[in-house]
């Protein structure tokens, strides 16, 4: 079984990527839910719902997140009703969290709730939530602390980061389905993904690092990183503002604690010597992701690398 860690819409291509490379039942991912909201009295899940979406090919091509060719009357209404609109959720994707909320409330946990919308859109790859209390993200901001989707985007993640906490984290445990996962994993990936707030959380929850650590394949990382930018999102303005460096580099030294192998893109091949004297191997090669073809390839070249990794390990036993 091959796992992936996965969060926003980086993290869900890497994941159909992965998914187009391999046997339909051979991938697990375990997605972010610290980003997860209450709106209009509905649970929303908007990590686990981008690689829902995107491994059913139902993602909105344009911008990555929601569904393709989706609709926003129930919106519209709302808003002529007098209900704030700065949230958008398109009529289809109303849906899925009208499921969600409705099993949840039936006493389902999330990781139960989210089995049954995966089964429902014929996504034969698992999608696991990091834990099934709930956590949130808090954004502190020289104006107060913000939920993540208020700074994400009412505000349009503009507001300067000063610090970073999981509100609930340690209540949080890692289920059980997720610790079988890692523990019987071939490789594990950590896709390009927000380190701070998308994968982040899903390190933070109690215990998890340590299975991490503990899994018995090899542990690899593809940076989100690129030439000193996020190619999507605040990742490179939340480390730089949070002291870490905007590179390959400041990702690797954030999972050295854990990390085989770090995955970097050609514009930042003169960083792998630093990156390998953390002691980590790397893959120099072209990170940015395209259309499906450009995601597989990427899995691929990924999966053999880490594979190459359990090879040079065993050979030096």
């Amino acid at each position: 079984m091959i796992v992936a860690l996965a969060g926003g819409v980086g993290g869900a291509k890497l994941a159909q990527g992965l998914s187009l490379a391999l046997p339909p039942d051979d991938l697990t991912v375990i997605g972010n839910t610290a980003d997860d909201m209450i709106h209009f009295g509905l649970r929303i899940s908007p990590d686990l719902d981008t690689v829902l979406y995107t491994l059913a090919g139902m993602a909105n091509p344009t911008t990555g997140w929601g569904i393709a060719g989706d609709t926003t009357r129930t919106l519209d209404l709302l808003k002529r009703l007098g209900a704030e609109d700065w949230f958008l959720i398109g009529d289809l994707d109303f849906a899925i969290h009208i499921r969600r909320s409705a099993l949840l409330a039936a006493g389902q946990s999330l990781t139960a709730a989210t089995a049954a919308l995966t089964r429902g859109l014929g996504v034969r790859a698992a999608i696991l939530p990091m834990c099934d209390e709930p956590v949130a993200t808090v954004v502190e901001t020289p104006d107060g602390p913000l939920s993540f989707q208020d700074y994400f985007v009412r505000r349009r993640h503009q507001d300067p980061v000063t610090a970073i906490r999981f509100a609930g984290i340690e209540a949080a445990t890692v289920p059980d389905g997720v610790a079988a996962a890692l523990a019987s994993a071939e490789v594990i990936i950590l896709c390009p993904s927000n380190p701070l707030v998308s994968l982040g959380p899903i390190l933070a929850v109690p215990g998890f690092r340590d299975r991490l650590t503990a899994a018995p394949g090899p542990r690899v990382a593809v940076s989100p990183i690129i030439g000193g930018r996020a190619l999507k999102g605040p990742a490179d303005r939340m480390l730089a503002g949070l002291g870490h460096d905007v590179s390959p580099l400041g990702v690797a030294r954030l999972y050295r604690d854990f990390l085989d192998g770090l995955v970097l893109d050609e514009e930042d091949a003169a960083l792998a010597a630093e990156i390998e004297a953390l002691g980590l191997r790397t893959l120099v090669t072209r990170t940015i992701m395209g259309e499906a073809d450009d995601r597989r390839r990427l899995a691929v070249e990924t999966l053999g690398f880490a594979r190459s990794l359990t090879l040079v390990a065993r050979a030096g036993r």
